[in-house]
């Protein structure tokens, strides 16, 4: 019976515990991460599962009743979906999020709850969507950071005039331009555009055409051909000094210093308007932990999801990702977050719009559409079309479909 007992916990009255990791980037840290748990906790053993597409793989997963004790996730529609369905634990009013920002615990609410006032999941680490800059070439130009669109703008000619490609595209993979779409539809739509959009009282056409048109004036400032290259290509091409700027977020930092770029990089919130002061941070949940709500092992998970949110592993992960911490009080002094610091210490930051959508509705697609056709009303129809075609089957985050 003993010797039962011990298999039944992982090996050597062991318990086991399936870490669920979806960040290929950060591979070696969470394994090293779960290396020092099992040092100061020996009754624990962590199995570290890192899968290629994750999110096929959980739901994989999910069909055959097999929940990960623990779990990393991007906060997206997709998680929202998941904790709406009561497939997480509900963390609130647990010490685990005592000392994180107000800001992304509510982000991760209003993704999708089990319950009204549940949040089904910890905020790890944060990104911000804006534009990142080489700061030598800026001012080589003479080109100050834009405050405003016109002003957006104006360093783009510049650029332009002196040979250099002043945004460099990256459309072979789709999903590149959500990111500048998602800081101009938070700054030119109304801030109850989604709520409003779900109760069927407004439009993407409505509401998303200023936004759409203006990203297109974007990519007219691109390389030519800018379907033929992806976010490897770009991040390459811009460590080379082939443009001034990428219409991408921090998170893209360290795929670019894998190519030992001679300048430094620069980021700044991406302006949609004349007015400073309406400027907002495109900022989300990048890493979020949460743990299977049946779980086998509630109080060892909890006490792995304590250790992995002490500060300091906060702050590492933030330092060796070029991540913004989610902890009060924390900072990361990187000098690719230093043009966007200020937002987050205000608190001017909003949650990424695309978030809000529905997998089934191919955003990423519909956009690099739009961006080789340039045909701003079709795509806004589109949205529209798709939007509507699958709104009632929404169950979770602020379009819930009541049951």
């Amino acid at each position: 019976m003993s010797l039962l007992a011990a298999c039944a916990g992982g090996g050597g009255g062991r318990t086991e515990l399936v870490f669920f990791q979806f960040k290929p980037e950060a591979v070696d840290f969470f394994e090293e991460l779960a290396d020092r748990f099992e040092a100061e906790n020996p009754d624990i053993r962590i199995t570290v599962d890192n899968v290629p597409s994750p999110e096929t793989a959980l739901r994989t997963r999910l069909v055959k009743g097999d929940v990960p004790d623990v779990l990393t996730l991007n906060a997206n529609g997709t998680f929202g979906e998941m904790a709406s369905a009561g497939i997480f634990t509900d963390f609130a009013g647990e010490p685990v999020l005592d000392g994180v920002s107000e800001e992304y615990v509510q982000i991760i609410e209003d993704l999708g709850a089990s319950a009204p006032g549940a949040v089904n999941g910890v905020p790890f680490a944060a990104n911000a969507s804006g534009a990142l800059y080489n700061v030598e070439m800026f001012a080589e130009q003479g080109v100050e950071v834009p405050q405003t669109w016109s002003e957006l703008l104006e360093a783009a000619e510049t650029f332009e005039a002196a040979g250099v490609t002043p945004f460099y595209a990256m459309l072979a993979d789709p999903w590149t331009a959500q990111s500048p779409l998602a800081p101009l539809t938070a700054q030119t739509a109304p801030s109850d555009f989604f709520p409003e959009r779900f109760a069927g009282e407004t439009t993407f056409e409505e509401g998303w055409l200023e936004a759409t048109e203006k990203l297109g004036t974007l990519y007219d400032y691109t390389q030519p051909d800018p379907a033929a290259f992806g976010y490897q290509e770009g991040t390459r091409a811009f460590a080379a000094g082939e443009s001034a700027m990428l219409l991408l977020g921090n998170y893209a930092v360290p795929q670019i210093r894998s190519f030992e770029p001679d300048f430094t990089v620069g980021s700044f919130a991406l302006p949609a308007t004349e007015d400073p002061s309406a400027t907002t941070l495109v900022s989300g949940v990048d890493v979020v932990i949460t743990a299977g709500a049946d779980g086998a092992h509630p109080a060892e998970s909890l006490r792995f999801i304590e250790f992995l949110m002490r500060p300091e592993i906060l702050e590492e992960y933030a330092a060796q990702q070029v991540a913004i911490p989610v902890g009060e009080g924390l900072t990361n002094d990187d000098p690719a977050l230093a043009g966007v610091q200020s937002y987050i210490e205000e608190g001017r930051i909003v949650g990424f719009t695309d978030h809000q959508f529905i997998p089934a509705i191919p955003l990423g697609p519909l956009l690099q559409q739009y961006l080789i056709d340039r045909d701003a009303a079709a795509f806004v129809r589109g949205l529209d079309e798709d939007w509507d075609r699958v709104a009632q089957r929404r169950t979770w985050g602020l379009g819930a479909v009541p049951s």
